[in-house]
Order: structure tokens, then C-alpha cells, then sequence
């Protein structure tokens, strides 16, 4: 069978080596292709893995098995371009994979298959390396019965349909007026792109104020090992009780412990390494 694979991302990826790995050739579709060359090689069926880029109406007719899409989230829930970070923003307990027959609007042909996935606390990266695993073994399943007519396909329910952004360095702004399991979810979400980050606050008088810190990895402060009689402030960042190497941040509720930061020009450490030469870090406000 001569299968035309398109998609650019780590996540299409791993399903493309899958499909390689259990016996199929896809051909690899690069952007600057034209239909000509589309039509001339004459598929028995193509798939679409997060490729960025409209597929042209007239071309989902020329497969004789269609274009499969395979999806990241439970469709109808979560079309467009961040399922995966999406859900985890939301706090979702579970998400999954939606295979579906293309159609021309984005996301919204029939179902041909889907299965989900807890969550379970995952980072961005984590999340989409096991979704794309599961998508790549969802797709090795079901292609032997969508060739051969045995798949009944299943018509979503539009009405019930969500729809994701793609997400601005803007949307990585950190406010810590807002609980700790918000801004958790905020960083699992948007690391690696766009970043999550936050401003020495100017009034601090450091010589760092005004620039940004990139918090690339953290986790909610569970210790509590913190004088409960202490006054403590919103954003302001303390040293954990009789720990020199961890600090913590209160929110609105609850405390965030960074773990790899970024200082704005530098590269990345993790806090033990970052306090060796930023000891000042303790005491200072964050906004």
C-alpha cells in the first residue's frame, strides 16, 4: 500500500517510526509540494499528524482509504492547534487520542477510532510522548480493519465541540495572586514554548530588576516546613526552614518550589545551582 504521510512535530514523529517499524513505507510530504505531484503518486491513503497547514479540499478525494487525522485530545473536545497543553491548563483528569476520516473543516470528520489516557501530573513533553505513543499504536490497530471495510465510522457531536489557541509568550505570565495548583498546570503546560516566567519586581532595588525569570520547571510546595506564625507575602520568596537549596513562592493559596530557572540572557539552572550564585534570590518580590 502506498501510504503519504504528512506532519513536522515530535508528536508526528514517533507515529510516523511507528508506522515504520510495524511494516509500512509511508512517503514523508514536504510543504512545497503541489497537487500534481500529489495526484501522480496515486495513494492508497494518507496521514495527517499535527502538519500546521490546511489540507486542500481537493485533495481528500484523491486517496482511494481517505486522509486519517490522527488527534490529541477526545474529539469534539479540544479541535485546534493545543490540545495537549489545553488540557493540561484545564486540570483535566484524562484526555486521549481521536482518529478520524478528514474532512475539509479542521478536526471535524467521523470518528474511526478513540482511546483515552489518565493524567497523571505530566509535564507538556510527557503528556505529548505518551499520547503520541498511544496514537501510533491506535493507528497500527486500526488500519488492517479501515482497509479492509470492517470500521463502522462515527459522526461527531458538533454541538459539543471546544476549540484551543495557540498559545503567546503573553499567555506565560505568571501571576501569583492566583492559587498554587493554577500556576503548577501553567508551567507543566507551557514549557518548553511559549515559557513561563516572571519579572524581579523593580522596587526590590536589585540590580536584576525589571528583567525577566524564565521558571522552566516547578512543583507545589508540599513541606510547609516554614514558621506558621511568619508573616509571608504573595510572590515574595522564601528559603524552606533548615533546606538551602529550596525556596518557595506563595500564591494565592498554596506555595510553588521552583525548580529550573532562567535568568533573562543566562542559561538555565536548577535552583540548587542558581541560589550557589544568586543568594539574594531569597527575600526578593516577584510580579
Amino acid at each position: 500500500m502506498k501510504i503519504i504521510f504528512f506532519g513536522t512535530s515530535d508528536f508526528s514523529k514517533t507515529i510516523f517510526e511507528a508506522l515504520v517499524k510495524n511494516g509500512y513505507s509511508p512517503i514523508l510530504w514536504g510543504k512545497d509540494k503541489n497537487f500534481e505531484e500529489f495526484k501522480s503518486l496515486k495513494p492508497d491513503f494518507c496521514v495527517v499528524v499535527a502538519y500546521g497547514r490546511i489540507i486542500p479540499k481537493e485533495w481528500l478525494a484523491i486517496p482511494k482509504y481517505g486522509f486519517l487525522n490522527i488527534h490529541p485530545s477526545l474529539l469534539p473536545k479540544y479541535r485546534g492547534p493545543s490540545p495537549i497543553q489545553t488540557a493540561i491548563l484545564n486540570g483535566d483528569k484524562e484526555t486521549g487520542v481521536t482518529i478520524i476520516l478528514m474532512d475539509e473543516k479542521i478536526d471535524h470528520g467521523p470518528i474511526v477510532k478513540i482511546q483515552n489516557l489518565k493524567i497523571k501530573n505530566q509535564n507538556y513533553k510527557e503528556l505529548e510522548r505518551e499520547l503520541a505513543e498511544l496514537g501510533g499504536r491506535l493507528l497500527i490497530e486500526v488500519l488492517p480493519d479501515w482497509v479492509s471495510g470492517q470500521i463502522k465510522l462515527k459522526e461527531q457531536n458538533h454541538e459539543e465541540a471546544t476549540y484551543t489557541k495557540k498559545f503567546s509568550w503573553l499567555d506565560g505570565k505568571i501571576n501569583w495572586n492566583k492559587p498554587a495548583e493554577e500556576i503548577d498546570r501553567q508551567i507543566r503546560a507551557l514549557n518548553p514554548e511559549p515559557g513561563t516566567w516572571t519579572m524581579w519586581n523593580p522596587s526590590t532595588g536589585s540590580s536584576r530588576a525589571g528583567k525577566i525569570l524564565k521558571i522552566l520547571e516547578a512543583k507545589i510546595y508540599e513541606k510547609q516546613t516554614y514558621h506558621e506564625h511568619d508573616e509571608i507575602y504573595i510572590g515574595v520568596v522564601y528559603a524552606a526552614e533548615g533546606e538551602n537549596d529550596h525556596v518557595f513562592i506563595p500564591c494565592s493559596r498554596g506555595h510553588i518550589e521552583p525548580l529550573i530557572v532562567q535568568v533573562e540572557g543566562k542559561k538555565s539552572l536548577s535552583i540548587k545551582d542558581f541560589l550557589n550564585g544568586h543568594r539574594d534570590f531569597i527575600g526578593l518580590t516577584l510580579s
